[in-house]
């Protein structure tokens, strides 16, 4: 049933697969095709099955394995060919031929496919974990979305952390790609880190758009490159978040109810409020006057700003924030889970942490410590409390959805606390060890 094509990938895994592969004419398809089935017959192999091949820039190509099942992308094969796999499988393993329409199968058109995983992209592609808040993809003309998660699942430790495919299908490779990358940057996806934007970035990047692809692309294109993040969109959220929850404060209030947040007859100090966005302290300062919004980001005035879509005298509302600054008028979703608010616009995606005015100090963790980058389990510990350790040496690893992840030292010191031991199941950003810092002679 022809070609896949699967080069982009990260750590030796598919991230994006189509089909047909823009790398792959009718002389080549043929002879790749002629190869596959010669291997099937050659090992007596009946049943659903892919032979995997790594092509050279001549044109030359090399067996790499057999996959004796249905792959993860086996929906591009289907959207193509208008087969269903699933079930034909059934039917083989069950004794029956193939019918005619596969042994005589054609494809019209083209399809992409995009893993979306729950993974952290810019901190090495590490797997991630937690409550799916959101998980909400908009039908749409030649989209096909398969998923096992919805709003308000959980994506655990135990299994591989992918959260949906969503396939894009159209008449040319043009057609699918931008279909794919429309729902992708429209979707709402709350909850845990997700690779949503690296995945949108690839589908729009020129290279790739062109067909020039092979395995070395994200070496080539770095994610950082790839999607660096739009200067006006931390402003922007930040805003929309502390207006969003001085509306959802207003709905709360026993009474005036229908008057904003820090109203009053008279000029008067402005309503602050403080968040974390990216890891970064930030800090938002509002008053409405009888002039309007005049609001302050982290001390640089939003100049130009507008509320739309409140009657005189009323709060935004809590979930939309219909935003006007410099002219240019935009609709951002607000989204509150807990003390974090998901924020989604044509800017893109940010998570927006309110943070206490009044802190705990016991909670802040003790200088020296280091944090797990991800949950899972503890499956070595190479150090022992009073150790004198050198930068960069091995204190222990976790294991989490088939990749081990070593913790190191930053610096050379001595290990004072070491909490956890082998088996141990640990949550992101718990304390794993801590280390005092040994000055050099």
């Amino acid at each position: 049933l022809f070609e896949r094509e699967c080069s982009i990938q990260r750590r030796y895994q598919k991230i994006i697969e189509e089909a047909p592969s823009p790398a792959v004419r009718d002389d080549l398809r043929a002879r790749l095709c002629r190869a596959a089935v010669a291997a099937g017959q050659a090992i007596g192999y009946a049943g659903a099955g892919t032979v995997e091949f790594v092509l050279d820039a001549s044109g030359r190509f090399y067996f790499l394995e057999v996959n004796t099942r249905l792959q993860v992308e086996h929906p591009v094969t289907e959207l193509i060919t208008g087969l269903d796999l699933v079930r034909l499988q059934l039917e083989i393993a069950a004794g029956q031929p193939l019918p005619p329409q596969v042994t005589a199968a054609e494809f019209t058109g083209h399809a992409i496919e995009a893993r979306l995983y729950a993974e952290d992209v810019p901190a090495g592609y590490l797997p991630a974990s937690g409550d799916v808040h959101t998980l909400e993809i908009d039908a749409a003309e030649g989209l096909r979305v398969d998923t096992g998660f919805a709003s308000g699942t959980r994506v655990s430790t135990f299994y591989d952390s992918m959260l949906a495919k969503v396939i894009g299908y159209g008449p040319t490779r043009d057609d699918a790609r931008r279909v794919l990358a429309a729902a992708l940057s429209r979707a709402r996806l709350h909850g845990v880190v997700t690779n949503r934007d690296l995945l949108v970035a690839v589908l729009r990047e020129p290279e790739f758009a062109a067909g020039q692809i092979d395995t070395g692309y994200l070496d080539r294109h770095r994610p950082e490159e790839l999607c660096p993040p739009d200067p006006e969109a931390g402003p922007v959220h930040l805003l929309a978040v502390a207006l969003a929850s001085q509306a959802r404060r207003r709905e709360q209030a026993p009474v005036l109810g229908t008057l904003p947040s820090g109203w009053r007859n008279n000029p008067s100090a402005p309503q602050r409020a403080g968040y974390e966005l990216d890891g970064r302290p930030a800090e938002v300062s509002y008053r409405f006057g009888r002039d309007g919004l005049q609001a302050e980001v982290d001390g640089d005035e939003v100049a130009n700003v507008l509320l739309h879509g409140t009657r005189p005298g009323r709060s935004p509302d809590r979930t939309l924030v219909d935003l006007e600054i410099g002219g240019i008028r935009r609709l951002i979703h607000v989204t509150q889970a807990g003390r974090t608010c998901y924020v989604d616009s044509v800017l893109g995606h940010s998570a927006v942490a309110e943070t206490d005015r009044f802190p705990d100090p016991a909670a802040a963790a003790q200088a020296g410590s280091l944090l797990a980058p991800m949950p899972g389990t503890v499956v070595r510990v190479e150090a022992a409390v009073g150790d004198l350790v050198e930068a960069g040496a091995v204190i222990l690893a976790i294991e989490a959805m088939k990749m081990e992840h070593s913790v190191n030292a930053p610096v050379r010191g001595i290990v004072t606390e070491l909490p956890i031991s082998v088996g141990a199941q640990v949550d992101s950003g718990s304390v794993l060890a801590v280390l005092e810092e040994e000055p050099r002679d």
